[in-house]
C-alpha cells in the first residue's frame, strides 16, 4: 500500500520541490498552504502516514496546528516532522514537547529529509511484537500496562496517548528495565543509526514521556551524566 505524506507549507517553491522528491520515492503527496487547510486534509477517512509541518505559517501557526492534531482522537497518532527556520535548541525542545517526532531546520538537505521521512514512517508502522519476543513479561510493569500490538498504553487503568517515538522509547525502557540506557544507546535504538538527532532531543522526549505517564513517570530514573534507567520496583530520582 502506498504511504502518503501531507505537506503543510506556505512557500510554494518548497512545496513543489518536496512534492516532486517525495513522489519520486513512491509516496502519495497531499499539500496545504495554510494550517486550516492542512487540518481538514489530515482529518480525513484516509489520513496521511506523516505530516511535514512548517512552523512559521501565516495565520494559524504550525505549533497551533500540531496542538489541534494531537488533541483530535482521529489525528493524534499521525507522526509530525516540523520544518522550521528556527534552529536554536530551545526551538527544537518546544517542537518536541508539542508532540513532534522530528525537527528539521531550513535550509535542509532534501536527501537527508527523505531519509528522516522514511525512518519515521517505518517506526510508526513496524509491529513491535515481531521483536524481543523472548523478554520477560513486558505487558505490565508496576502500574503501566502496554498492548504492543495495538500500540496502546494505560497507567492505573487510564489510557494515555503516546507518539510513535514516545511509545518506542517506553518500550525500550521496559525491555531493558533495571539497566542504564545512555543517551547514545537510546538514540540508536529509538531513532536509528542512520538518523542524525541531537542528544538533547532524548532529554526532551523523556521529559514529555514522564509528564504523560503521570505518577508512573518516576519509574524513569535519571542517572546523572550518563542517561536513564527504568525501575518500577524502587523508583528513584526522576528529575
Amino acid at each position: 500500500m502506498q504511504n502518503s505524506v501531507l505537506i503543510i507549507e506556505d512557500e510554494e517553491d518548497l512545496i513543489t520541490t518536496l512534492e516532486y522528491n517525495l513522489q519520486q520515492e513512491g509516496y502519495r503527496v497531499l499539500t496545504a498552504l495554510s494550517g486550516e487547510e492542512g487540518l481538514k486534509l489530515a482529518d480525513d477517512k484516509n489520513p496521511p502516514d506523516l505530516i511535514l509541518l512548517d512552523i512559521m505559517l501565516p495565520g494559524m501557526s504550525g505549533i497551533e496546528v500540531c496542538r489541534c492534531l494531537k488533541e483530535n482522537p482521529d489525528t493524534k497518532r499521525i507522526p509530525i516532522l516540523f520544518l522550521s527556520a528556527k534552529g536554536e535548541d530551545i526551538d527544537r525542545v518546544v517542537g518536541f514537547e508539542m508532540g513532534a517526532d522530528d525537527y528539521v531546520v531550513k535550509p535542509y538537505n532534501v536527501r537527508e529529509l527523505l531519509l528522516r521521512v522514511r525512518a519515521i514512517i517505518r517506526r510508526s508502522q513496524e509491529n513491535p511484537t515481531q521483536k524481543n519476543t523472548n523478554t520477560a513479561s513486558d505487558k505490565q510493569l508496576g502500574i503501566i500496562i502496554m498492548d504492543r500490538e495495538k500500540h496502546r498504553v494505560w497507567v492505573s487503568d487510564n489510557e494515555i496517548n503516546l507518539t510513535a517515538i514516545e511509545f518506542k522509547l517506553l518500550t525500550t525502557f521496559m525491555e531493558n528495565r533495571g539497566r542504564v540506557q545512555t543517551r547514545e544507546l537510546l538514540l540508536d535504538r529509538v531513532w536509528g543509526a542512520n538518523v542524525y538527532v541531537l542528544p538533547r532531543t532524548v532529554d526532551a522526549h523523556v521529559k514529555r514521556l514522564r509528564v504523560k505517564l503521570g505518577v508512573a513517570g518516576k519509574y524513569v530514573e535519571t542517572i546523572r551524566g550518563v542517561g536513564y534507567r527504568f525501575n518500577e520496583i524502587n523508583p528513584g530520582n526522576a528529575t
